[in-house]
């Protein structure tokens, strides 16, 4: 059984004073809030969280971002709201995970002294 291999899509929002990120379902599910904003966000965005990287870029370090932060980049610190901006601004990027690679019971293995 392979593990890892799973695609990952997340949004990136570079605001004024910070970086944003929030991962999503899917690209198809993005597009297919932006074409109907009936559908449900909690259907489009996988893990309620928002991610601050510290002017990182998509790529930084990702932490919980505070309600100070949020209030003072959006104006609000409705995550709702928030989530939305990020979806309508941001840019989407999908990336693909690689196996992991390792032991998978080192138990078994010689690794373990005796």
């Amino acid at each position: 059984m392979t593990r890892g291999n799973d695609t990952q899509t997340k949004v990136h929002y570079k605001g004024a004073q910070d970086d944003f990120v929030i991962f999503v379902d899917s690209v198809r599910a993005v597009q297919g809030w932006k074409n109907d904003k009936s559908v449900p966000l909690a259907q489009v965005v996988n893990g309620w969280k928002i991610f601050v990287t510290h002017k990182q870029g998509s790529q930084g370090i990702l932490d919980g971002a505070s309600n100070s932060i949020l209030e003072n980049e959006f104006g609000t610190r409705n995550e709702e709201d928030v989530v939305k901006q990020i979806l309508e601004k941001g840019s989407m990027q999908e990336t693909e995970s690689s196996e992991r690679q390792g032991n998978r019971n080192i138990m078994n293995g010689p690794t373990v002294p005796h």
